[in-house]
Order: C-alpha cells, then sequence, then structure tokens
C-alpha cells in the first residue's frame, strides 16, 4: 500500500535563514532538524498538511563535492530552479499578511486563469507562486 510524497526538499543558501523566513513569515514549523557532524537534515511542515515535510537543505557534502554545491547555490539565487506553489484560501489577505511580516513579493495579486495569484521569492531565491484555491 502507497502512502504517497512525504518530503520534498529546497536547495537554501543557509538553513538558519530558510527556517527564520519558512516560520517566522510563512507559518510552518519545524518537524525535523538534526545533524550529523557537518550534515543537517532540517525539515518544516505548514500548519494545515502534517502528512507532508518541506526539506530546507544546503548543498554540500556528504551528498555533493563543493563544485556542483556552488553551481546550485547560483542557481537558486538566480531564480532558476522550478517553482513552487503555496495554495491559500485568500490571495490578497495571505499577501497582505506575509507582506507585513516582510516577505518580498516579485509580483503583486493578479486575477488570472481563473483565480488569484502572486509571486515571491525565498532568502536563497527560491521562486514561490501564492494561489487562491478556486471555490
Amino acid at each position: 500500500m502507497s502512502q504517497g510524497v512525504g518530503v520534498v526538499g529546497l536547495y537554501v543558501r543557509d538553513q538558519d535563514e530558510a527556517l527564520a523566513f519558512y516560520v517566522e513569515k510563512l507559518g510552518f514549523r519545524v518537524h525535523t532538524d538534526v545533524r550529523n557532524g557537518d550534515y543537517r537534515w532540517l525539515t518544516v511542515q505548514h500548519p494545515e498538511q502534517p502528512s507532508f515535510q518541506l526539506g530546507l537543505f544546503k548543498p554540500g557534502p556528504p551528498t555533493l563535492d563543493a563544485a556542483t554545491a556552488q553551481t546550485l547555490h547560483e542557481m537558486v539565487a538566480k531564480g532558476a530552479m522550478p517553482p513552487h506553489v503555496l495554495v491559500v484560501d485568500d490571495c490578497r489577505a495571505a499577501y497582505d499578511r506575509m507582506h507585513a511580516r516582510g516577505v518580498e513579493f516579485t509580483q503583486e495579486p493578479l486575477d488570472r486563469y481563473g483565480s488569484v495569484d502572486a509571486g515571491f521569492r525565498d532568502p536563497s531565491g527560491n521562486g514561490w507562486k501564492l494561489i487562491e484555491a478556486r471555490r
């Protein structure tokens, strides 16, 4: 029997910075924060989605060599990674709340495709779409 996807990871330049952003600005909560030497497994969860974890991973050893890690840092910072989607009940209200908390938006809320969406990036450069759930 299948249980589904449990963790999807993002590459971040600084795990403490990413943790503060996702918890303090987006309202996620810490699920797992463990270290094994220099390696840190850090995951957060949306409070309304406890079966899913978002991994905040720093590219580097032991999984990647230094040159590959540097390339990934540069790609993330440029916004070259695929965007992620955060679904909300009211995009404009979420935009106002998040903007007040210091989230830097790349796109203000727009009506399109039968919904409302906005865009923002995390401190590492990962792109997000904030999309209003269709009613």
